[in-house]
């Protein structure tokens, strides 16, 4: 069975969410979209829900934790090249989002990330493929 994903993430101001995802570079699905969620592409098999805090505490039975301070998730994304990575990460900084650590280099893989305008992690790896078995 092909599967597809379906992240879902709460974000405090929709707006600014869009604005920052836009400015990585990512499409959203005006299908899958309204003025309390939006559906940002990520692959043809993987998308992220974007909604507001109200939007998402409908769907969930638990508290939204603040994830200034917790972690609800780390969402781990492959990228082409160390470069690619490298490029996110800038974007993601100039847009107004922060690192909170410094680039991984273990050889076969390459590493860096970044929390994006509401606090969720976003992991970026490139894992060269001739060293992958």
């Amino acid at each position: 069975m092909n599967r597809q994903s379906y992240i879902n993430l709460p974000v405090k101001q929709l707006d600014r969410a869009i604005d920052f995802f836009s400015h990585l570079g990512f499409t959203f699905n005006p299908q899958f979209s309204d003025a309390s969620a939006t559906c940002m592409v990520v692959s043809s098999q993987m998308s992220v829900m974007l909604l507001t805090e109200e939007r998402f505490q409908a769907f969930s039975p638990k508290n939204i934790c603040d994830s200034s301070t917790f972690s609800e998730v780390l969402i781990c994304l492959t990228c082409e090249s160390r470069e690619e990575v490298d490029a996110l990460v800038t974007r993601a900084l100039s847009g107004g989002g922060s690192t909170y650590n410094e680039p991984q280099d273990h050889g076969f893989m390459y590493g860096h990330g970044f929390q994006d305008l509401d606090g969720h992690i976003w992991e970026l790896i490139y894992m060269a493929q001739e060293q992958v078995g």
